[in-house]
């Protein structure tokens, strides 16, 4: 099982690498809307192409953050139910979840989006807006690659859930909820 370990931790650097790119596009957005905003009402001037880069920059703040939140346990369940189960039961749901759904869908939708990438970048696409950003090929590119992200998220799901199924390992205890 040293293997799985290995994996499981290799693909866990790699999600968090997402979280920390995804912060450092967080913060590289907030300077962008307050460069925007001193600019646009001290200056009265705007830049499209900084106000693009706004949509650019939460962009990579959406697609690196999934396969970190995926990582997390951040990502959206039906935790009423999961929440009570035992250890095995959480990590068959995860196992066939990611093997059966995940891991497919997300073989689909990076298929797909290649081409679409690869068409963006084949035409040059860039800004119709005069002032826009050049390039909107290289966030179109980002789409596949997040979607390869979550793969490995979903790959590490799988090797925490064989971990877990072995015995070698149990989930982490999440706090209780405050009733409100």
């Amino acid at each position: 099982m040293p293997f799985i370990l290995t994996l499981d931790h290799f693909f866990k650097r790699i999600t968090s690498l997402c979280g920390v790119l995804s912060g450092a596009a967080m913060l590289l957005l907030l300077l962008n809307v307050f460069y925007d905003v001193i600019k646009r009402y001290a200056f009265n001037d705007v830049s499209i192409g900084m106000q693009e880069l706004e949509w650019h920059l939460f962009s990579c703040i959406f697609l690196l953050g999934i396969p970190y939140a995926m990582q997390r346990d951040g990502h959206v369940r039906v935790d009423i139910f999961y929440d009570h189960w035992s250890d095995p039961g959480k990590a068959w749901v995860n196992l066939l979840g990611s093997v059966f759904f995940i891991l497919p869908f997300i073989s689909i939708v990076t298929f797909y989006s290649l081409d679409f990438a690869y068409d963006a970048y084949e035409m040059g696409e860039g800004s119709g807006d005069p002032g826009g950003l050049p390039y909107r090929w290289i966030i179109k590119s980002l789409i596949p690659v997040s979607f390869m992200l979550m793969g490995v998220a979903s790959l590490g799901m799988v090797t925490q859930a064989l971990r877990v199924l072995i015995g070698k390992e149990n989930y982490p205890k999440q706090p209780e909820a405050p009733l409100s």
